[in-house]
This record gives C-alpha cells, sequence and structure tokens, in this order.
C-alpha cells in the first residue's frame, strides 16, 4: 500500500492511495467466511456452502465494501499522521477512477483535499480596539433598588381602613334573602383584593372597611362573571360557578398592608448574599456592578466584532481554497444549491479564516482549557441565567445542581467549551493590542448595538444585491 500527497498549489493538493491485492485480500477472505457461515442456501447445510458459489454470490460486492472501508480507513489516518489542516472533507478527485472489481487486482484512488493557508497573524500595539464599559444611569439604578425593596416586602396587619392594595380577609357566607340559605356555600379563610375587583360599586364597599364590618356583594357582579375569579374566590371548581347566583356576606376579620423591605442589612442579605456588604453604600455599588455585567457578553461580542474586522484585514490577501470550498459546500448539503453558495461564500469565508485566525492563536500561544474553566464558566452562565429572572442570591446547591444538569448536555458542553476558547483569545488580544477603554451609558450602548444591527443587515442585503 502506498498513500502520497502531491500538492497542486499551496493551498490544493490531491492524495492517492495505491492498494495491492495483499492490501485488502485477508479481510476479504474473513468477510466472504462470515457470509458463508451465515448463509441459508436451499441443498446444503449452513455453513457447508462451497466457497465458489459465495464467491460469485457476494465477492464483488464484499471486494467493493472491505476496499472502501481500507481505503477511508487509510485516508483518516494518513490525515492525521501528517498533522495535515485540511479545510472541509476530502472529495473524490474529478477525474474520473475507473475501477473493474471483476478484472483488476491493483487499485488506486484519488482524493482532492483542500489545505488551509499558512499565514503570519501580526498584531501589536500599534493595532488599537475599542472595549465598552457600561455604566447604569442613576434612575434605572433607583428603579431596580425600588424593585428589590417591593419584591421583598412584607405583609403586615393594619388597623386603618382598607386601601385597594390591601388583602382583606375573613368569613365568606352565601346568603338568601339575607339570611343563610340551607346547603350554603362557606368560607372559613376569604382573601379579596379590591383592587382586582371589577365592579366598582363593589370595590367602594371594600375600600374604606374596617374589621369587624360585614360587607353584602355579588361575586359574579364584582367580578363581571369571570368563571376563573369566582371559583378562586369561592374556592370552587369552574364547573360550579355557574350555579352560584346569590349574595354573600363578607365579615371582615383582618386587613393586611404590604410594606417594601427596608435599605436595611437584611434587605442587603436577601439579594446578595448573608454578609457580602454591610453598607448602603456598598450595597448599592454591588449591585450597580452586577447589572453592568450583565451588559459583559454583549460589550464583548462587539470587542470581538471588532477584532475579527482587524484580522480579516490583515488576511485579506491570503489565498483560500474557495474553488475546493464550494465544490464541498454543495457536496456536503442537499439544500445548497451553486446559487446560495455564491450568495453566501464571501461570509462563509470570513468567518473560516477568522476561525483558523483563532486556531493560529490557540496554538501559538499555548491556550489551553482545563476542567476548571469549562466549571467556572459554567456557574457564571448559570448565575446570569438566574439574574435574569431577578435571582441574585441562589443558594449555592441550587447552583451547583443547574451546572451539573448543563454539563451533562453536550450540546450545552461543546458550545460552552467554543466560548470558554474564544474568551481566553480576546484575553490574549486584550494584552497584544491597544485597548481603548471608554465608559458609555447603557442607553447610549443599547443605541450602539441596534447601529450595529442595522450595519450587519444592511451588509447581508447589499451581498445579496450584489450577487443578483
Amino acid at each position: 500500500m502506498k498513500v502520497t500527497l502531491n500538492k497542486t498549489d499551496n493551498v490544493n493538493g490531491i492524495i492517492a492511495i495505491e492498494l495491492e491485492k495483499p492490501d485488502y485480500q485477508e479481510n476479504v477472505d474473513k468477510s466472504l467466511n462470515q457470509f458463508r457461515q451465515r448463509a441459508n442456501i436451499p441443498g446444503f447445510r449452513q455453513g457447508k456452502v462451497p466457497k465458489g458459489i459465495i464467491q460469485k454470490m457476494y465477492g464483488k460486492s464484499v471486494l467493493a465494501e472491505e476496499i472502501n472501508k481500507l481505503v477511508s480507513n487509510e485516508l483518516y489516518k494518513y490525515i492525521k499522521d501528517n498533522n495535515l489542516n485540511i479545510l472541509g472533507e476530502p472529495l473524490p478527485n474529478e477525474e474520473e477512477n475507473k475501477i473493474d472489481f471483476d478484472k483488476d487486482e491493483n487499485f488506486e484512488f484519488k482524493f482532492d483535499v483542500a489545505l488551509a493557508p499558512e499565514f503570519e497573524l501580526s498584531l501589536d500595539k500599534k493595532d488599537t480596539l475599542t472595549y465598552y464599559n457600561v455604566k447604569l444611569e442613576d434612575d434605572l439604578l433607583d428603579k431596580q433598588y425600588d424593585a428589590y425593596k417591593q419584591n421583598y416586602g412584607t405583609y403586615k396587619k393594619v388597623d386603618s381602613e382598607a386601601v385597594d392594595t390591601d388583602l382583606v380577609k375573613g368569613k365568606i357566607t352565601e346568603i338568601d334573602n339575607g339570611e343563610p340559605k340551607e346547603n350554603l356555600l362557606e368560607i372559613e379563610n376569604g382573601i379579596i383584593m379590591p383592587a382586582y375587583i371589577k365592579d366598582e360599586e363593589t370595590k367602594k364597599k371594600f375600600v374604606g372597611a374596617n374589621v369587624g364590618d360585614s360587607i353584602v356583594f355579588n361575586p359574579k357582579t364584582a367580578y363581571d362573571n369571570n368563571a376563573a375569579e369566582i371559583a378562586s374566590l369561592l374556592q370552587i371548581s369552574k364547573d360550579d360557578v355557574q350555579a352560584v347566583n346569590s349574595d354573600f356576606t363578607f365579615e371582615i376579620q383582618e386587613v393586611t398592608r404590604y410594606e417594601e423591605a427596608e435599605m436595611n442589612q437584611e434587605l442587603f442579605d436577601k439579594v446578595l448574599g448573608e454578609g457580602v456588604v454591610s453598607s448602603e453604600e456598598d450595597f448599592k455599588s454591588k449591585v450597580a456592578e452586577m447589572l453592568s455585567n450583565q451588559f459583559k457578553p454583549a460589550a464583548d461580542n462587539l470587542f470581538m466584532k471588532s477584532a475579527r474586522e482587524l484580522i480579516l484585514e490583515k488576511l485579506k490577501d491570503v489565498e483560500f481554497p474557495d474553488a475546493f470550498m464550494k465544490r464541498w459546500l454543495l457536496a456536503a448539503n442537499e439544500k445548497n444549491t451553486e446559487e446560495s453558495i455564491e450568495t453566501d461564500f464571501p461570509k462563509i469565508a470570513e468567518d473560516l479564516k477568522f476561525h483558523l485566525s483563532k486556531e493560529k492563536i490557540v496554538k501559538e500561544q499555548d491556550i489551553k482549557i482545563e476542567d476548571t474553566d469549562m466549571e467556572a464558566f459554567a456557574a457564571e452562565v448559570a448565575k446570569a441565567q438566574f439574574a435574569q429572572y431577578g435571582m441574585s442570591n441562589v443558594p449555592a446547591d441550587v447552583l451547583e445542581n443547574y451546572v451539573k444538569r448543563m454539563m451533562e448536555d453536550q450540546n450545552t458542553v461543546r458550545n460552552m467549551y467554543e466560548q470558554v476558547v474564544e474568551n481566553k483569545v480576546m484575553n490574549w488580544l486584550k494584552q497584544t493590542v491597544e485597548v481603548n477603554e471608554e465608559q458609555i451609558s447603557s442607553k447610549d450602548f443599547e443605541k450602539l448595538l441596534s447601529k450595529d444591527d442595522e450595519k450587519e443587515e444592511t451588509s447581508e442585503q447589499e451581498n445579496k444585491e450584489d450577487k443578483e
């Protein structure tokens, strides 16, 4: 067996695999023998079918299958053993290989391969990139502090008249002409918030009422015949609501009012964790930092987009195997057409160049991804996801279990690995080029993101129009 690579130019080559009979015959014989052992042919006992018959029936297909397996294995073994950095996948050589399995004993197979170009990536302090540090406006921070005070507030009993946002608690009793009726509905622990009552006249009865008052009302009138709300109030099923037409009394036993949390140590501990901060100043500083960090992924993304533009400009004259890549894209996905590939290829080629540049940085800078890197990143992702729902102080065991589930999903792990690699490349870039750190308000940053999205959409549309 002989495997060779013939470079047709700097980025294209042909891998030739030459086979002689001794290279494949043992495997063919072994496979035919297995067929013989399993064959069930009338007139012969199983396992006793003459070799000639098996050869006649299966010889050609077995020969083709074993040779194809051998060629495939040797092809990828050669690529691996010789550290060939190929793009896409090898494709059968465009020149027709004349193979005759009936007559030939020696075979030659040729495969076209695209070779990643060799290039220098010169980056230094002469190159400048901008990184945006987002600072939240005071009014947005004040809204967040108020939201925390509201979220962590509590209901407390009051002796004053009820207001529309109070919880009015008491006994609800069905009546008939002012008297309790037979088989009446009676709810010992009824709760009403006047603000949710739809009928204004009924609402007025509860607003201003005091503990000890007894209010007559009709649930269907109060809630505009909403079956779900009536069922919840009377603690019955929605199917039973239709049969309820009576008036009810509500004997007020308790009025509770929601009081927002105070800006104190108890609130600090609930939001950030016990003992994380001990003063209002530190609390606000920490919250501001947390909220600003929510913009970090977008800021990182903008930085890497700028880095991508810088690198692509440096690689604009690097030769790439465009013709092969278009051919491979067409073969790799049946949904692709020559027209769609021509339209999309400029973007694909740029993505590929940037990918190769990141690979080069990882290799030359000996960047390693350890398990600890993955676990730390997974924890940050989990914290960010909880933070989106206002959960900034997640218990350690909950966070740990969530991260564990994330690490069990192979797609999630693969995506996180790529992001960890990109983060390390980004950190190297920040140390290598000149970085102008620019502070920007969240509102201006949002505008910047919108402009960036519009720029991308315009660029894609122009590319399509140019191809048309």
